[in-house]
């Protein structure tokens, strides 16, 4: 575990100050452009490069070696924002340097994960792969925490220019961490490692591994639901609240939320997903759907707090546990390929919901709810009607979802008994 502490406390260290530029970056944008197109397309940026090399980021996780993947990805991430640094203090900085500098040190970051993911098994004991995943969870969740809240101080205090160099402070501390460790090599278990291939080759051994085993390409499935139904939630959130509250009490409702994932990182990182984690992923999966249809039911910010809360709580336990049955389940030379292609799956649910929660939301659900609206007389009745009662039916919608999949989910025995008929891959 010595290795795996020192390699996440780099990350942990890395995390806070990408988190801090990403929150920089975006506030300069929207204050020099006023467009809210623009700003939305910094999280294109992000998502986008991240999908295209995913195969190259499987080949080189398992192909390669992981730790040399991972440092050269840290440093390819950390020019990139040296780049925006560069430009800002020169006086040359553009909108579109900062959207061709996040698109790089998204293609970068991407380029690590799935070998980052890989070396966990390598390091931690079977029994504590939950916890160490949580304990990465617990990582995003500071972030996502502390990075507006110190973001918004440190723009006043120190300006860009200082979030910038505190960015590169970061970077540097981690890139130190991981050079201060050796990573162990898996052991060749599969036939199809032997052979010499392309890279579109090995992007497709991850697809094989994955189908041929229908209880992880079924857990596959669901996740990419999952991932739909909460990137619907994050683009129709802030509208929905804002409907019915105050931005200052929006704040706050989301500052509750985040408290909330920080303890679900926290018990997971203790309690560990028990013996069966199939159970906490569909448990938990089962209460975040909840959440959400609780969410659009009514104009009440304690209702809608409470319900953030735990659907916040519930996102790093299903994380957590669904990745430590991919972690054990996987052979271990293959895993960076499987990862990569869940990872391509993820951010194609996700970039799915991002173009289709502003259409669905604008044309079709607020609409049937206007005042005079189609479903004022029915629906209406019971949500209520006028602005953001369409999105709240819209929420409701996808909280079934969500709860109907995870409910067939659970009477598949192919899920359902996949860490009972699939071998652990335990590490030597």
């Amino acid at each position: 575990m010595r290795t795996f502490i020192i390699i996440w406390i780099g990350q942990l260290a890395s995390l806070l100050g990408s988190g801090l530029t990403g929150f920089a970056l975006s506030i300069w944008v929207y204050k020099n452009t006023n467009s809210v197109t623009q700003f939305a397309l910094i999280s294109l940026c992000t998502l986008l490069p991240g999908m295209i090399v995913s195969p190259l980021a499987g080949y080189l996780g398992d192909r390669r070696d992981r730790r040399k993947v991972i440092i050269l990805s840290n440093c390819g991430a950390g020019l990139s924002i040296l780049s925006i640094a560069v430009l800002y203090f020169i006086g040359h900085l553009e909108i579109w340097h900062i959207y061709a500098a996040t698109a790089a040190s998204s293609a970068f970051n991407a380029l690590q994960w799935p070998a980052y993911n890989a070396v966990i098994p390598l390091l931690v004991p079977p029994q504590h792969l939950v916890r160490a995943n949580g304990m990465f969870q617990l990582g995003l969740a500071v972030s996502q925490l502390i990075s507006p809240v110190l973001g918004g101080f440190l723009l006043v205090t120190i300006q860009i220019e200082g979030v910038l160099i505190l960015d590169g402070i970061t970077f540097v501390f981690c890139l130190v961490m991981l050079l201060l460790v050796r990573l162990p090599k898996p052991r060749t278990t599969t036939k199809a490692e032997g052979l010499k291939s392309s890279v579109w080759h090995d992007a497709l051994v991850g697809w094989d591994y994955i189908t041929n085993r229908p209880g992880l390409f079924w857990l596959l499935i669901l996740n990419c639901v999952y991932h739909f139904v909460e990137g619907t939630a994050i683009v129709l959130s802030t509208p929905l609240f804002l409907s019915f509250t105050s931005t200052a009490v929006l704040g706050t409702m989301l500052s509750i939320g985040g408290s909330g994932m920080l303890l679900g990182t926290a018990l997971i990182s203790t309690w560990g997903g028990g013996k069966r984690r199939i159970y906490s992923v569909l448990g938990f999966m089962l209460l975040g759907g909840l959440c959400m249809l609780l969410a659009g039911l009514r104009r009440d910010v304690l209702l809608c707090t409470v319900a953030i809360f735990f659907h916040f709580f519930s996102l790093p336990i299903v994380v957590s546990a669904r990745q430590a049955i991919f972690q054990t389940k996987v052979a271990l030379d293959v895993q960076a390929r499987v990862f990569a292609f869940n990872r391509m799956l993820i951010d194609l649910s996700l970039l799915l919901a991002y173009l289709s929660a502003g259409p669905l939301a604008d044309q079709v659900f607020e609409p049937l709810l206007t005042i005079n609206g189609p479903l004022a007389g029915s629906v209406g009745k019971i949500i209520g009607v006028g602005p953001g009662r369409g999105i709240g039916l819209l929420f409701i919608l996808m909280g079934m979802v969500m709860m109907i999949a995870t409910v067939t989910s659970y009477l598949s025995p192919r899920l359902r008994l996949v860490e009972s008929e699939l071998p652990n891959f335990i590490p030597h």
